[in-house]
């Protein structure tokens, strides 16, 4: 790290920056309000609005400019009017885009006037002209401070981009800083950098070429682009601080299925490991042959506890997405959304995360209900394809007429939006909706306990029933039993993972064929988001012997607070599911203690389980390290570990500034050691 990046980082982190934030006046004209305009037009009027209300900030010894000082964004609608909206439309989340990735090898190639010089004066393309007009504004005026304030080398890139295309590794690194800080401020949220090594590639080995850079001041430059993902990320929208949807790809194999891990791949990963921030959340892309040194490089982030690089696995992945419809060349490039959920970038109008189906709660309904009329494993189980289908329906039923607000600035960068004239909000060549699919291992811990106990056993299942109800107190012996004796998922026991096998499997059966309103398909995935949290809550004790309040997993992982044998084991139960099935996504999540890393032996240890793993089939892996004694301290005493980070669920945050609820789940999960 240099002197000025270490200067810029300590800076950043003592937060001088966020004197200079200030809420839009309440008083100020709102020409984005008026109801005759188009709802593009509204979202390009709120954001040069918005941008006419930043105040142009430069660190001292600046290297990539744009800092937020706006950290409201008004409404486009009044309240009444939202409100109509939501009678007759279903809104996802907040209403706005997210989850997508754009085409920024295309803006980063032409800039922003190249786009501007094709639009006419329709309506639609008006908006677009506006934003545009918008962001090379504040561009400017960036560029006149840089002037004031000596720096002729940042004024100069500020002058050539966004306007036009970059030349250099520095050029390209500022305009897509720009673009991003703008789709933000557009009301987009959740926008990932998608495969950041591919299209940044090129200027980098241009500036090393023509000696413009070294591989050392372009890794100042590197570092400098990472230090900005972290300046405002506070103000973009999530469930908690961290959860601000700045994901990154590296590796894996390119649209022609050439191996994709480069210089620029490495670079990223040692910035990562030596700046220690939250942002931009590394995931890599790798296969069965995919070197030991590259799972090491990762190894070396999850040691300091970063949470990530989260792990794909194209070998899977990729036959997967085509087997669901998505052509080869789209499908070996895809990118991750803001969590987990696999996108395609530059084409598709998905939603990865529109719904879920608790799968544990289904079967805990489903046992309650039906166990006394089952006879058998067979008829219960039936039971439970019925329950899946059901609860998909309702799920779906429930998804009619989406509406989303439009996004004129992002939808420049996808394919036939400005040629069409048409929203990216509206659809693109892919439509397809993604649901979660939470407690996967407590529900199969659920069945193989009624199993064993009762379908092989003599256990009356009257008194499983009660004990339940009763939240297990009276019924030690058998509590002891559920929880202790029985086979539970991630100990290798077939007795427990083919259960986890039968309903990701029948999960994927459930949705397979259904069409969205769009024409998209629904895909299944094993991953929970918040969901773990909400559907707990619906739970009360359950078969497996968790008692009422305890949390489900995160994720596709072991349930919360279980005797396991080890990673090894863990490794070989959740592979053996055919993961391609549920390739919405959601990682296997492993929590190692931190005296794994004690050995000078670790690093390798831990990057060939990982490399097991892949070779085994499995889709996403996340790792984080954690010592429980130091989280609870910082329960305590969260101005000493104002540092501390920690995986949440798909996605890194500071642990002090996490909700109690997310706090302890972390804590009450698993540590393992090698």
């Amino acid at each position: 790290m240099t002197d000025r990046i270490a200067f810029l980082k300590d800076y950043q982190w003592e937060r001088k920056h966020h004197a200079l934030r200030r809420a839009l006046p309440a008083d100020m004209p709102a020409p984005y309000r008026d109801a005759s305009l188009s709802h593009a037009m509204r979202t390009a009027l709120r954001m040069k609005t918005a941008l006419e209300h930043e105040t142009p900030f430069l660190f001292p010894n600046e290297i990539i400019a744009f800092t937020r000082t706006l950290p409201n964004l008004p409404l486009i609608f009044e309240e009444a009017e939202w409100n109509e909206i939501k009678k007759n439309h279903f809104i996802h989340e907040m209403g706005n885009i997210s989850n997508l990735s754009p085409d920024y090898e295309k803006i980063l190639k032409y800039g922003l006037l190249y786009f501007r010089n094709q639009l006419t004066e329709s309506d639609y393309h008006q908006a677009m002209k506006i934003s545009i007009d918008a962001v090379l504004a504040l561009t400017a005026r960036y560029e006149k401070l840089a002037r004031e304030s000596g720096d002729e080398a940042l004024a100069n890139a500020l002058a050539r981009v966004p306007a036009n295309g970059a030349k250099t590794f520095r050029e390209a690194l500022q305009a897509l800083r720009i673009v991003h800080f703008s789709l933000w401020c557009e009301g987009d949220y959740h926008n990932t950098l998608g495969r950041f090594d591919q299209y940044m590639l090129p200027y980098l080995q241009h500036d090393l070429a023509a000696g413009i850079e070294t591989e050392e001041s372009a890794f100042e430059l590197l570092e400098a682009f990472f230090l900005s993902c972290n300046r405002d990320g506070d103000l973009y929208p999530g469930m908690q601080q961290g959860d601000n949807g700045q994901s990154m790809v590296l590796g894996g194999v390119t649209r022609d299925g050439k191996d994709g891990f480069n210089l620029l791949s490495r670079m990223c990963l040692k910035a990562s490991e030596e700046l220690r921030l939250i942002d931009p959340k590394i995931n890599l892309r790798v296969g069965k042959d995919t070197p030991l040194d590259i799972f090491e490089l990762g190894t070396r982030l999850t040691r300091l506890g970063l949470g990530f690089p989260q792990y794909e696995n194209d070998d899977v992945a990729i036959p997967a997405l085509v087997e669901l419809g998505y052509d080869p060349e789209d499908a070996r490039d895809y990118a991750m959304a803001a969590c987990w959920e696999f996108i395609i970038p530059k084409n598709a109008m998905e939603i990865p995360n529109i719904g879920a189906l608790p799968i544990a709660n289904s079967v805990d309904g489903v046992i309650r209900k039906h166990l006394l009329a089952c006879k058998d494993m067979e008829s219960l189980k039936e039971e439970i394809k019925k329950d899946f289908k059901a609860r998909v329906d309702e799920t779906l039923a429930e998804r009619k007429n989406l509406y989303a607000i439009p996004s004129p600035f992002l939808s420049l960068f996808f394919d036939g939006c400005l040629e069409n004239e048409k929203d990216i909000s509206l659809g693109n060549k892919y439509n397809n909706w993604g649901l979660h699919g939470t407690g996967v291992a407590a529900a199969a811990d659920m069945l193989a306990a009624v199993d064993q106990l009762v379908y092989q056993g003599d256990l009356d299942p009257q008194v499983l029933l009660s004990a339940m109800e009763a939240d297990f107190e009276g019924y030690d012996e058998l509590h002891d039993q559920l929880k202790y004796h029985c086979p539970k998922m991630g100990n290798d026991d077939d007795r427990a993972d083919q259960y986890a096998v039968w309903l990701l499997d029948a999960f994927a059966k459930t949705v397979e064929g259904r069409k969205n309103e769009r024409g998209g398909i629904i895909r299944a995935g094993t991953g929970s988001a918040m969901y773990y949290i909400f559907h707990a809550n619906e739970l009360g004790a359950t078969a497996d012997g968790r008692e009422k309040g305890v949390p489900l997993p995160a994720n596709y992982a072991p349930s919360l607070n279980i005797r396991l044998n080890g990673p090894l084991s863990l490794i070989k139960s959740f592979t053996k599911p055919d993961l391609g099935k549920v390739i919405n996504g959601g990682p296997l999540t492993i929590e190692f203690s931190d005296s794994v890393f004690t050995q000078d032996e670790s690093i390798t240890k831990v990057a060939q389980l990982v490399q097991l793993f892949i070779r085994r089939g499995g889709h996403q892996l996340q790792l984080n390290t954690v010592n429980r004694e130091r989280l609870l301290d910082a329960q305590k005493h969260p101005e000493n570990y104002r540092n501390l980070i920690v995986r949440v669920w798909g996605w890194s945050g500071y642990f002090v500034e996490l909700d109690k609820c997310y706090q302890d789940h972390i804590i009450r999960r698993a540590e393992l050691v090698l």
